[in-house]
């Protein structure tokens, strides 16, 4: 059940199968991606690839017969197009041509016709159409995939062809459920049922007593984990300064080294990373510490080179002591960055008013919080927004609320326009996860909700970590074997598998670092227990709202809750509430 190792097993298959001598990688924009997560490109260049190529860039370029070309696409038809055209005029001696998914056949019909010089050595399908950021976690990268609550065509057949790969990876034909209120997730259960029965050849593996389980749930179940602030090290550092396939991008860090406008963050690669991505912030101090003590050893024995056994010493351990300065600079700068942000932003406090929004039952206590945050110069207007959000989702029915006085503070703060807009479209999404007729939250529903949505932990010491995101009950629940069949019914009216073992779980909607340290957390304690987690998108409380925003954009208007602010963002003028 480990997605990342099925990728390079496949990334390190394909180079194998070409047998020794030079080669080109041949790869489209996302398959480049794909294994670029999965592989380092110093790896990769080990295995005789000397050259990286990028099909839609690559017509033009030089001959050389010399080098074997091993060919990684996304079975698209553009792809399939662009292949053609460099078979019909190869520029290097031999093919052997890899999809990520299934390809069909009229377009091994045209490679083959364009294949006149007889160069391809083989065409097959290796299942690998996703993003492994982790072992347990994949995304397939789609932005705003949901427009007006219904999939993006292109998107909902990349999400089917994405957990389809997953499933051909894993070699695993489950039993698939969904949410039974969504019909994005029922959707896209049944498009995945369909093919499978379609391309039952490909699905042989046996189930065995333990019938493996496709859950596909839908982020409109649990719209807060998304917009809350992260403690751990892996999330903060997608939060505050957002990870793109295992990459965190520098530019402009305060101190930061010339040479590293970009890092690496791979469990992989980056023992140290791979030791403290589920960290608590208060904790990394101590270990940036430990690794800073070892480093200074490790350069003071360096400094040593007193004869000739000192000098080959050296040289032997040199690569290492490289590798291991560049990890030091690498997240001492990154965690002094996080430190710095923390500080700056007032970040501390405002996470202390969220965890209590999301999981304690104090309406005046929370709004007084809030109502003095949102005064203060210091905090960001991102911030200032994501707690009038949590409060509005958190007590929108409550009979003391005041979202229109907490929006009124937002304008008069000069809060950009695009994020006040965006409090109505925030509880239209998070209440379209109801059925028809119901409301998100009504005085005698409170205790319900804070049981599913808001629910805290208890005798939990730190104030900032008490949220615990609802796929973490999801998973008790599907375990214990008491998910409801008409919350989570089966596609096809398959029975529910009885001793659940393997499990793939996809979020329709994106899914968080907090939700994967919850599975991660949830798979060392009970160790008969496999589930791999994976989502349209990794989100940070930024590309939240983004998709938020397209979802229900083109929803028909609903009663104007809140009066909008005509002036431009920048003037900070208060418009009358009505």
């Amino acid at each position: 059940m480990n997605v990342l190792l099925a990728v390079r097993m496949y990334v390190s298959k394909m180079i194998q199968d070409s047998g020794p001598g030079m080669k080109v990688l041949l790869m489209d924009r996302e398959t480049i991606g794909i294994v670029s997560v999965a592989y380092a490109q110093s790896e990769i260049l080990q295995k005789e690839v000397y050259l990286f190529e990028q099909i839609d860039k690559s017509g033009n370029g030089p001959i050389m017969k010399h080098l074997k070309c091993v060919v990684f696409l996304r079975p698209s038809q553009e792809n399939v197009q662009l292949l053609a055209s460099e078979l019909k005029s190869p520029r290097y001696g031999v093919y052997y041509i890899y999809f990520s998914g299934i390809i069909s056949k009229a377009s091994i019909k045209v490679l083959a016709e364009s294949d006149e010089q007889e160069v391809v050595r083989e065409i097959q399908e290796f299942y690998a159409d996703f993003f492994a950021v982790g072992p347990h976690l994949f995304s397939l990268n789609l932005e705003k995939p949901i427009h007006g609550m219904e999939w993006n065509p292109n998107c909902l057949q990349r999400s089917v062809q994405g957990v389809l790969s997953v499933l051909l990876a894993l070699k695993k034909n489950p039993i698939i459920r969904y949410q039974h209120f969504s019909s994005l997730a029922r959707r896209l259960a049944e498009n995945i049922r369909d093919t499978i029965l379609k391309e039952s050849s490909l699905f042989h593996f046996h189930r065995g007593e333990s019938i493996p389980l496709l859950l596909i749930l839908d982020r409109r179940c649990d719209p807060i984990t998304p917009l809350l602030n992260q403690w751990t090290y892996q999330a903060m550092v997608h939060e505050l300064l957002s990870i793109k396939n295992n990459r965190v991008s520098l530019v402009g860090v305060p101190g930061a080294p010339k040479e590293m406008s970009e890092v690496l963050l791979s469990a992989e690669q980056d023992e140290f990373y791979a030791n403290n991505m589920y960290l608590n912030f208060g904790d990394i101090g101590q270990t940036i510490k430990s690794l800073m003590d070892e480093f200074q050893m490790k350069a003071k024995s360096h400094q040593k080179v007193e004869s000739i056994a000192d000098m080959k010493a050296f040289v032997e351990n040199y690569p290492q002591f490289k590798k291991m300065s560049g990890a030091v600079t690498k997240h001492v700068t990154l965690v002094g960055e996080l430190s710095r942000l923390v500080t700056q932003h007032n970040l501390l406090e405002i996470s202390e008013a969220e965890q209590e929004l999301a999981c304690q039952e104090e309406h005046t206590q929370s709004l007084t919080k809030i109502r003095k945050l949102l005064v203060t110069d210091q905090i960001r207007d991102l911030d200032a927004a994501r707690l009038v959000f949590l409060y509005a989702i958190r007590y929108h029915k409550h009979p003391s609320k005041d979202i229109v006085g907490l929006v009124d503070l937002l304008r008069r703060r000069g809060t950009p326009v695009r994020l006040i807009d965006c409090m109505e479209g925030i509880l239209r999404y998070a209440s379209s996860g109801e059925p028809a007729g119901s409301s998100i939250l009504t005085t005698k529903d409170v205790t319900k909700i804070t049981e599913k949505i808001f629910k805290g932990l208890k005798g939990v010491e730190n104030v900032f970590t008490q949220h615990s995101p609802v796929l973490k009950e999801i998973i008790d629940n599907m375990v214990k074997g008491r998910l409801s069949e008409e919350a989570f019914p089966t596609v096809g009216g398959e029975p529910t598998p009885g001793r659940i073992q393997d499990v793939v779980i996809f979020i329709v909607g994106g899914v968080t670092h907090e939700e994967s340290l919850a599975v991660h957390q949830f798979c060392r304690a009970n160790t008969g227990i496999r589930i791999t987690l994976g989502g349209t998108l990794i989100h940070n409380s930024q590309s939240f709202i983004s998709d938020v925003e397209a979802a229900v954009k083109y929803l028909p208007a609903g009663n104007a809750k809140y009066p909008h602010n005509t002036a431009s963002s920048g003037s900070g003028r208060h418009s009358k509430l009505t």
